[in-house]
């Protein structure tokens, strides 16, 4: 099991052209590369307290996530 540096999530995709960065939360993105199975993404606030990450993230395994403007 692998994790890559976390990296500023609104830097992953560019904005679509009715989107600009200023829409987005700023979240890091963390991705666990797993050697028996699905990578992991889990992303975070930016600025959120070591008592808000208990609570404020979200976690996608490969093959679950897709991207934004594919779903509009």
């Amino acid at each position: 099991m692998t994790n890559t540096t976390p990296t500023n999530a609104a830097d992953v995709t560019p904005p679509t052209d009715d989107e600009t960065t200023a829409d987005r939360p700023d979240l890091n993105a963390v991705v666990v590369e797993r050697d028996s199975g699905s990578d992991e993404c889990t992303l975070y606030p930016m600025e959120a307290s070591d008592e808000a990450l208990v609570t404020e993230w979200m976690t996608a395994e490969e093959g679950s996530y897709v991207r934004l403007d594919e779903m509009r």
